[in-house]
């Protein structure tokens, strides 16, 4: 075998055992990780408000985030207890800020500006559902009119 050959495949399995040594040092958590190495966040899923909700927002089932629209989580918007669902009119969502605003149906609409309190792929974990992860205040307008206005908790729940 030629000395020029013998070299080219010693740095072929010098790559492929240093591209196996970084892929086993990344372990299960590859799909946590950016653009960058940054951790990647990603909330999809429904929130419920913690605990007993005010009488205010009782007609409230939930909060649901899907920005990739996948079948497993129901429609982006507010459900309302009633089966009535409220898609959101704007939809801000970051680590540090999730606000928005929802269209308006039979004269209510909601709006809400607040934070995650962790981050990570929420889907991917194990959420104790006790435990809020996402704080921040809720507005509920009739008529164009303020009516209701609470700083609340929500837990979080992946889907099944």
């Amino acid at each position: 075998m030629s000395m020029a050959l013998l070299k080219s495949r010693r740095i072929l399995l010098l790559t492929l055992m240093l591209l196996a040594i970084i892929s086993a040092s990344a372990g299960g958590n590859s799909h946590q990780t950016g653009p960058r190495g940054t951790n990647r966040f990603d909330p999809d899923g429904t929130f419920w408000i913690q605990g007993t909700p005010p009488q205010d927002f009782s007609d409230i089932g939930g909060i649901n985030l899907n920005s990739r629209r996948l079948r497993r989580f129901p429609a982006a918007g507010i459900d309302l207890v009633g089966g009535r669902k409220l898609p959101f009119k704007s939809l801000t969502v970051r680590r540090d800020n999730l606000t928005f605003s929802t269209a308006v149906v039979r004269g209510v609409s909601y709006t809400f500006s607040g934070r995650f309190l962790k981050g990570g792929v929420f889907s991917a974990g194990i959420l104790d559902p006790d435990t809020p992860v996402l704080e921040g205040t809720l507005t509920k307008w009739r008529g164009g009119r303020k009516v209701a206005e609470e700083k609340l908790k929500f837990t979080y729940f992946g889907g099944t």
